[in-house]
């Protein structure tokens, strides 16, 4: 099965270009910052947590979401750049994602136990329901950023 055709996006106003490295920062900026908010509120809601305690245990999960993101992916390239494969098959996708995704639970379950004062098993399924929204958030979230920023010259067809 070949490549799935680009489908056509309409162009962007010069206003809303942006260049690879400002549309990251751009992109990364607003993804935590709607996070930051909607898990606050969630947390909020779950645990019964004061608004302002709430948003701070969001900002330091976002914060160390963001630090492991960097220190994973770099070693990850590390590791991918000895492989004798080249390329990105799906199975390296998946042990991509889990190894993010399980070493960010290692992370988040102890900071969440500790700052809500709740078992770490209560801090699991708190952390397995952030998995779940974060599985949606991403996709809506970057699906919405394409629309208002339109695509990354990576994902861009070139001209003919």
């Amino acid at each position: 099965m070949g490549p799935t055709p680009a489908v056509p996006t309409r162009p962007v106003p010069v206003w809303r270009r942006l260049g690879p490295r400002t549309r990251r920062v751009v992109q990364v900026a607003l993804y935590e910052a709607i996070a930051i908010v909607v898990v606050a509120l969630a947390l909020a809601l779950a645990f019964n947590e004061p608004g302002p305690s709430a948003v701070g245990l969001s900002v330091l999960t976002s914060g160390i979401a963001v630090t492991w993101n960097y220190v994973f992916n770099t070693l990850f390239e590390r590791w991918e750049r000895r492989q004798p494969v080249k390329g990105r098959s799906w199975q390296r996708r998946v042990a991509h994602g889990l190894g993010f995704e399980g070493g960010l639970t290692v992370f988040l379950v102890p900071v969440m136990a500790w700052w809500l004062d709740t078992t770490l098993w209560l801090a699991f399924l708190a952390d397995l329901g952030l998995l779940l929204f974060f599985l949606v958030y991403t996709v809506v979230f970057t699906w919405c950023f394409d629309q208002v920023f339109g695509l990354p010259q990576s994902a861009l067809q070139p001209p003919d």
